[in-house]
This record gives structure tokens, C-alpha cells and sequence, in this order.
């Protein structure tokens, strides 16, 4: 039975004009040319997806190549494929359907005078397959599927989240290929594979971690999906898991006092560190991520990159503007906080620059305090906002004080700044003691 692949095959040679001009059925997508990234040692095909008449889904079916690949340069590799290209729309558009025999259409489309034979009856159509990629069907292996899927991904996340990604991706073809080194496709990928693997992350590590391997995985399998490589995103159905989120405590008036004049001797630039975590109430990546310009003293304001938006303004409290150094003669593009000075240059990463500090306020703060892991740089922020929202509300209502430092905080909703009031545990009932008695 003549598949399409074959009738393509067969005709590409003389059918390079296509009707583009027919209507467009809605059971097939549009179809690519897969290039591989340019790398002539892997295969370059066209791809396309056709509602199966089974499921009523679209189904990726084989890929054509034909002898593309025979070609050694790029131009003439990609100029054959193209040709491949136009006749596949042709024939989509003519009604020819790569899960039923074509045989009819094709004689009725193809003139008579190149198939009719002694007798005036027509040939089955057979096709040689000589070159023996004709009777393969070339798959994205594992490693190109997720490349392929990270490779569209990376342009909508940061660069700390890409790090992210890869580690997990890189960690998941690691396990396969120990585990399961006969699959090699991502055609073979099954979902009890990704949920043995997470079984696996769960044990080794939390149940945290294995959701966040399970949102990388999905989230790369979804991009497969939308662009026809696989048929369907299996991971996003593997459940999430009820994990316990850690939270850094709030210290106390006497915690708090203790500590910053121990730093006033002991490393006043980690000090000024936490004071922009404290009085301006920003996120430790967040200071680490200033420069000189960002702050503007004349109208006390800084600006920066916040965790949900690319540039936020705050005003500078007097606070923290009475401990600032002078600032008037450093360069505006250097860094506001290096491991040595205030302003300067610093060859690491904004990730890397953080975790300097959080182990710096390890080895000079929790360790001489003997604090647990329960207290950190951020504990600064939540005591800070616990005592705003405490002074806020003894002079007016809860809703009101809450619009306040909503205003200060930088929450982008109320209900997100409700929700962490609780997680931090700032607020607390009036005492109670009359209605026991």
C-alpha cells in the first residue's frame, strides 16, 4: 500500500509547484523543516502532525527526508527539503491522508500517460527504497528533544533559571541513560520512566525538589508538545506533592540590636547589607544586584529589579540614607556592594554575589550567635515588615494599615501581602483573656 511518504518520494523530482491557493483543513499543522541547527552529521527532515481518525488528536507521523540528507552542504540540504515542503502541502491540501491509502487520489491527480502500462491499466505505484533512510523514521533522540525544547524556553527566562533547567535536564538524561539505556528516542519516553526518576529525586532529596524537577520536566515537555515533537505532555499529569515550605524566623527587638552592634566592629559593609534588607525591605539578590546610579539621593529613590517585575522605584528611608557613605565620586554603573568596599567591580554573578553573603553572615553573624538554620539575611526582612505592619496598625484599621505597607512592600496584590503577613505570623489578635473568663 503506497504511503505518502512513497508518493512524495516519488514525485519530488517533478512536482515543484504547489497549490497554495487551496483551502486550508484544520486536520493537519503547518509543516517544518527540522535543520538541526545547521549540524550536517544528524539528520534534517520535515515534520507535520495529522488528526489521527482514531483519537480525533493531532498525531506526529513520520518525518520526511527522502535523500536530503545525502546532500553535504547546508544550501543544497535545505533546497531539496523545501521542495519536500511545498509537495507535502499540496497533497495535505488535495485531501491525501498519511493513515489512509492514497493510491486513488494519486492516479486521479497524476497524469495518466506516466502510469498506464500495456493494457491500459494502471501500475501500483512501488517505490524502490534504495537509500535506506527511506524505511526509517528519524526520531529526536532524548538529548535533542530537551536541547531542542530548552533552546526555545531559554528566551523567555533569566539566566539563574536556564542554570536551573539544564542541571535538571542534564540530571534526568544522566539517570535514563543508566537506567534505561534502550531508550533512546523521546518518541520512547513513557510516563512511569519520569515518575520512577522523580520516586528517585523524592528519596534523595524532598519532596520540594522533586516538584521543582517535575516543573522543569513538564514545562520542556510542553514546548514538545506545542511544536509536534511528542504528542502529548504526560508529566504535567504526575501529581505535585504536599511539601512543607522552610521560612526564616523573625528575630527579636534584643536579636535585632545585638546583632547590628556586633557588625558596627566586626564588617560594617555586611551591616549596610542588611540595613537595605531591613529599612528598604528588598530581597538579599535584589541588593545585590544595585549599583551606584541606582540610588538617588537628591529624591531618595532607588530603583531596582524586583523578584516580579524588570524595575521597581522605592523611596529611601532617612534611615538608611544617614548610614550611606558618600557616594558623589564613585563610578554610577560599579556595584553598590563588593566583598571588600562600597562601589567597585566584581567579576561573579548576581547568585554567586548573594551566596558570598549568605555565607559570609553564616561565618560572621549565626555562627558567633549560635543562630539555627531557621534565622538568615532574610529574617531581616520579615522582622522589619512585622514591625511596620504592628506600628501601622495601632493607629488604624487592619485593611487600611495592610494598603499602607502594600505601598512600602511592594506587594503586587493585597491578597499576596495577606498571605505573607500570615506566613511570617505578623499579625496578632488583641488579647483575648476577657471572653475565657
Amino acid at each position: 500500500m503506497p504511503k505518502l511518504i512513497e508518493l512524495l518520494t516519488f514525485d519530488v523530482e517533478n512536482e515543484y509547484d504547489c497549490a497554495y491557493d487551496l483551502p486550508v483543513k484544520k486536520n493537519f499543522s503547518s509543516p517544518k523543516i527540522y535543520t538541526a541547527n545547521g549540524d550536517l552529521q544528524k539528520r534534517w527532515y520535515v515534520y507535520f502532525s495529522y488528526r489521527n481518525p482514531e483519537t480525533g488528536k493531532l498525531q506526529r507521523v513520520t518525518p520526511i527526508y527522502g535523500s536530503a540528507n545525502k546532500y553535504k552542504t547546508k544550501e543544497a540540504r535545505l533546497s531539496i527539503l523545501v521542495f519536500y515542503r511545498k509537495l507535502i502541502v499540496k497533497f495535505l491540501k488535495q485531501g491525501y491522508n498519511p493513515f489512509e491509502d492514497n493510491t486513488e487520489s494519486y492516479w486521479k491527480d497524476k497524469d495518466n500517460s506516466n502510469a498506464m502500462i500495456e493494457g491500459g491499466k494502471k501500475e501500483p505505484v512501488t517505490i524502490a527504497a534504495s537509500d535506506s533512510t527511506l524505511a526509517q523514521e528519524p526520531k529526536m533522540t532524548l538529548k535533542e528533544a530537551f536541547d531542542f525544547g530548552l533552546k526555545l524556553k531559554e528566551k523567555l527566562i533569566n539566566a539563574a533559571t536556564k542554570r536551573n533547567y539544564v542541571n535538571r535536564i542534564k540530571s534526568f538524561l544522566k539517570w535514563m541513560q543508566e537506567n534505561y539505556p534502550d531508550i533512546q528516542t523521546i518518541d520512547q519516553l513513557k510516563k512511569r520512566n519520569v515518575t520512577e526518576f522523580l520516586n528517585e529525586v523524592l528519596n534523595r532529596a524532598s519532596a520540594r525538589t522533586r516538584n521543582n524537577f517535575r516543573v522543569d520536566l513538564s514545562s520542556i515537555m510542553q514546548v514538545l508538545e506545542d511544536n509536534d515533537i511528542v504528542t502529548n505532555n504526560f508529566v504535567k499529569k504526575i501529581p505535585v506533592l504536599k511539601s512543607i515550605p522552610q521560612r526564616n524566623k523573625t528575630y527579636t527587638v534584643q536579636m535585632q540590636e545585638d546583632i547590628f552592634k556586633y557588625l558596627e566592629t566586626e564588617d560594617p559593609i555586611l551591616l549596610l547589607y542588611i540595613k537595605f534588607i531591613a529599612y528598604n525591605l528588598l530581597r538579599p539578590i535584589e541588593v545585590c544586584r544595585l549599583k551606584v546610579g541606582d540610588l538617588n539621593l537628591t529624591d531618595k529613590i532607588i530603583s531596582f529589579k524586583a523578584k516580579n517585575s524588570p524595575l521597581k522605584k522605592k523611596i529611601i528611608p532617612e534611615l538608611l540614607i544617614n548610614d550611606l557613605p558618600d557616594l558623589s565620586r564613585l563610578n554610577a554603573k560599579s556595584l553598590l556592594f563588593t566583598p571588600e568596599k562600597i562601589g567597585g567591580e566584581w567579576d561573579a554573578t548576581v547568585d554567586n554575589r548573594r551566596d558570598h553573603f549568605t555565607k559570609r553572615f553564616k561565618a560572621v553573624v549565626k555562627d558567633h550567635f549560635n543562630l539555627g538554620v531557621d534565622y538568615g539575611l532574610y529574617s531581616f526582612r520579615h522582622t522589619y515588615i512585622t514591625k511596620l505592619y504592628r506600628g501601622l496598625v495601632k493607629s488604624s484599621s487592619p485593611h487600611e494599615a495592610k494598603s499602607k505597607l502594600m505601598l512600602i512592600t511592594g506587594h503586587s496584590s493585597m491578597t499576596a501581602l495577606e498571605k505573607y503577613l500570615r506566613d511570617i505570623d505578623a499579625e496578632f489578635p488583641a488579647d483575648y483573656s476577657e471572653m475565657l473568663k
